[in-house]
């Protein structure tokens, strides 16, 4: 480990670390925008950062010294320079709020904090978890701070998807992106932490996908293991199952990973499977159809009939559907390469025997088209589709497998 990431919490690509300490070191920032996909260590890295623009250390590149009042008070989470801000109520959403009513924390209470002078020293900082989920009313609201923050302040916005953020607001801050981690670096992690031995730590590395926030859940959630694993086995035995067994486990799939969202819910909060980027909000996908093979659900392309609801469903329901696709894709995934031989690059090696069975009865160019289908219906689910029809249309396009030729 470098002399510069013994400093930070944060398990990061060197070169984000070293952007971190150049923050810290050099004029601090008035705002800052850490982007990546989710629980892969941005709020880490704002309460890195955090600490260091907050240490007291004499010299600049001892920050943070993890030592002083300063980065004690960050560490035990009650430092009165350091204010936070994150989603609320049922929809998860960053509100613009209202000062008089202290009760629903929102944009206007930080505003007004950020007002008033630091008590512990010369700097206050903000740290906005989940920007993405501010509306557009609560990102105005922000505005007006960004475009003329109070002396000694600095803005840190976390957010998984920057594309929601108005142009004005990504425009006014200094930009860090936090990649996903490699697979040693999360076992690493895991063990120096003590909650995986380095077996269980090899395999949740690898199911984490590069995202050592969810890697960390999931060691010390082994219920939440168990409940991925029984998904995982589920979509497997759904290629043998007929039309009406699918639409039955579709629904009974949606429950199961409502438990794992609720589980997961503090490391990550879904918002679009591994690799895609989240679509906005608002924004409706069309979807043309494409010469692929038929997926012997009958004629046309049946993403098509997966349309934009009138009316949203619950976002709890919702993020359940999108880490159930996000499952889904890993193991379709899983199974087209196990159809090719390639056994030792499958991304969950304890269902391999199950992969490698399900790949030899499966047609390897459903397998293909089925991903680009659920890709495309995640997109939607992600707009304003109802995810259980989105499921329903998944559930009957999912390859089926044909017996060997005797």
């Amino acid at each position: 480990m470098t002399d510069v990431a013994r400093q930070w919490v944060t398990r990061a690509q060197p070169g984000t670390l070293a952007a971190v300490a150049a923050l810290v070191r050099g004029a601090a920032p008035h705002a800052v925008l850490i982007v990546g996909p989710p629980a892969v260590g941005k709020t880490t890295l704002a309460d890195d950062l955090a600490a260091g623009l907050l240490c007291r250390a004499t010299d600049p590149a001892d920050r943070p010294c993890r030592a002083c009042r300063g980065c004690r008070l960050v560490a035990a989470g009650n430092h009165p320079d350091l204010h936070r801000l994150a989603p609320e109520g049922p929809g998860g959403q960053v509100v613009i709020g209202d000062p008089s009513r202290p009760a629903a924390r929102g944009v206007r209470h930080l505003v007004a904090e950020l007002a008033y002078l630091p008590v512990e020293g010369g700097h206050r900082v903000a740290i906005v978890e989940h920007a993405e989920r501010m509306n557009e009313d609560a990102q105005n609201a922000l505005l007006k701070t960004l475009e003329e923050p109070p002396a000694a302040v600095t803005l840190i916005l976390c957010a998984d998807d920057e594309d929601r953020l108005l142009p004005t607001v990504r425009s006014r801050c200094v930009r860090l992106r936090v990649a996903p981690l490699g697979t040693r670096s999360i076992e690493e992690l895991l063990g120096d932490r003590g909650v995986a031995d380095p077996s269980r730590a090899a395999r949740l590395a690898r199911i984490a996908a590069g995202r050592p926030g969810l890697a960390l859940a999931y060691a010390r959630l082994p219920e939440a293991v168990t409940i991925h694993d029984e998904i995982a086995r589920t979509l497997l035995d759904l290629l043998r199952a007929s039309r009406s067994a699918r639409l039955v486990a579709g629904r009974e799939l949606i429950e199961r990973a409502a438990a794992l969202e609720t589980a997961l819910r503090p490391a990550i909060v879904p918002s679009a499977p591994a690799g895609r980027r989240p679509r906005g909000a608002a924004r409706a996908v069309e979807v043309a159809p494409e010469p692929e093979p038929p997926l012997g659900v009958g004629e046309g392309d049946p993403v098509a009939e997966v349309q934009p609801a009138g009316k949203r469903a619950p976002a709890e329901r919702r993020r359940a559907v999108l880490l159930l696709l996000e499952i889904w894709r890993d193991v379709a995934l899983d199974l087209a390469i196990a159809g090719l031989g390639g056994r030792r690059e499958v991304h969950d090696p304890a269902l391999l025997d199950d992969l490698v069975a399900a790949a030899a009865s499966s047609p390897a160019a459903q397998v293909r088209g089925f991903l680009a289908r659920l890709d495309r219906v995640a997109e939607l689910v992600e707009g304003n589709a109802g995810p259980e029809l989105a499921l329903d249309v998944l559930v009957l396009a999912w390859p089926r497998a044909v017996r060997a030729a005797a």
